[in-house]
């Protein structure tokens, strides 16, 4: 049973993670442990890009990004899956030069150092050169860049079904069996 960390940066995109939270309680029954880490920047770009505090009602259990004594701060937890959605540019840098200042680098660090599901959802634009080699760098230990870039074959209507082909996208690359809109199906 899959172990998941759910970490959210200051980066804009909020809708990502509340899209990526909402379908990972659709399928429960893939996942044992969800834990989720939001900074304080996180929570204000939550309230202003989406005008609510929603984040406060997922049932899920929130961790403080300076709580090192979180399960999945060790190895030894067998946590297998994090996901950073979306994965501001300073979170990318710290991950990638090994900066395990809080609780979120901390807990990227043991997902590379035990070889398990690291998924950075980078979201800015453009790249400059030190961002394209933090992702290179974070590539070459194991990790998985999946930037924020939605698709439009399948016509999406709103912002959360823009957002939900990136996030469907990030939950296949974990692993996870889930339903959704594939190219010519």
């Amino acid at each position: 049973m899959n172990k998941v960390v759910v970490a959210v940066s200051g980066a804009s995109g909020a809708v990502y993670a509340k899209v990526l939270l909402d379908k990972l309680l659709t399928i429960k029954t893939q996942w044992q442990e969800l834990g989720v880490v939001m900074s304080s920047n996180a929570k204000e770009v939550w309230r202003t890009e989406l005008s609510n505090e929603d984040y406060k009602n997922y049932p899920v259990t929130y961790f403080d990004k300076h709580d090192f004594s979180a399960p999945f701060a060790s190895g030894s937890a067998r946590y297998n899956i994090m996901i950073v959605a979306p994965c501001s540019m300073g979170t990318l840098g710290r991950i990638a030069n090994g900066i395990s200042d809080d609780l979120v680098t901390r807990a990227a660090d043991v997902m590379l150092k035990e070889r398990r599901k690291l998924i950075l959802m980078v979201r800015d634009t453009p790249y400059n050169l030190i961002h394209i080699r933090n992702m290179e760098t974070v590539t070459l230990a194991g990790g998985i860049i999946c930037p924020a870039t939605p698709s439009f074959y399948h016509r999406p209507q709103t912002i959360e079904e823009v957002a939900l082909t990136v996030v469907d996208r990030v939950l296949d690359i974990a692993g996870f069996n889930i339903a959704t809109q594939r190219w010519n199906s």
